[in-house]
């Protein structure tokens, strides 16, 4: 091989080698920003990746809207635990104490 050529693919190859990392960073910095924005994953020719919807994933879906719900309510109940006992702590003292002397007195 002509030293010439050596020395001109040496001064080449970094400037080369540059262009294809910002290339693959680009295309990375790309699909992060569209999957985070909701557009649709396209293949190497421009169609749409869409995902399957076999029996299982069908099923999962499932579950997780059941377990969704489930957790919703929970949430409510703790809500309204937590605003109980706010309630409680930001009452003055005296108040508070006559109602649970009034409770206790009307159970006995």
């Amino acid at each position: 091989m002509n030293p010439d050529k050596l020395v001109f693919l040496q001064d080449v190859f970094p400037l080369v080698a540059l262009i294809a990392v910002v290339g693959v960073i680009g295309w990375v910095v790309t699909t992060w920003m569209r999957i985070k924005h909701g557009y649709p994953l396209e293949t190497s020719w421009g169609q749409p990746l869409h995902p399957s919807s076999d029996k299982e994933a069908q099923e999962r879906i499932k579950l997780l809207t059941s377990e969704n719900a489930q957790l919703r309510a929970e949430i409510g109940s703790v809500k309204d635990r937590l605003a109980t006992i706010e309630r409680i702590v930001t009452d003055e003292p005296s108040r508070l104490a006559r109602e649970i002397d009034g409770l206790t007195l009307t159970r006995n």
